[in-house]
């Protein structure tokens, strides 16, 4: 009855996905990031896109094939970041979503996950989108700055 209910959500998940990858910053020409000694990406560039990582159609492209392990990627991205003054960032992955097409998964679809990210201070949450499919230019999202490297 499990592996009925389990293939029946897979089959439902993949019919909901569209033919057309609505992502807009999909960059497989973009550089693999440099670990630094804490195990984090080093990250040298900040968006200037409001929509970077906000919106489900520009999300965090953190890519994962090179590690297979699929969260890695993700938290190595997160742990670079601090809050908007140099605060320490929180972070716990709320859920996945918006299923989209990629020839980068073995069911030919791939979910966005979604991250609940705050700091000391902040009064209301922030949400990214992240996508460990695709490959893009890792940037620092408006509204955060990069956590100093002890």
């Amino acid at each position: 009855m499990k592996r009925f209910a389990m293939m029946f959500l897979m089959v439902f998940a993949i019919g909901c996905v569209s033919t057309k990858s609505t992502i807009k910053n999909i960059d497989d020409n973009a550089p693999i990031p440099k670990l630094n000694k804490n195990g984090s990406f080093v990250i040298t560039e900040y968006s200037t896109d409001k929509k970077y990582g906000y919106d489900k159609d520009y999300p965090i492209n953190v890519f994962y094939r090179n590690s297979m392990n699929e969260s890695i990627n993700q938290i190595r991205f997160l742990d670079a970041l601090a809050g908007p003054n140099g605060e320490k960032i929180f972070y716990k992955k709320l859920e996945s979503c918006c299923p989209f097409p990629t020839k980068k998964s073995e069911m030919g679809a791939g979910f966005l996950d979604v991250y609940e990210v705050s700091w000391v201070g902040q009064k209301k949450p922030v949400l990214l989108y992240m996508n460990i499919y695709e490959k893009g230019a890792l940037m620092v999202p408006v509204g955060f700055s990069l956590k100093k490297i002890e």
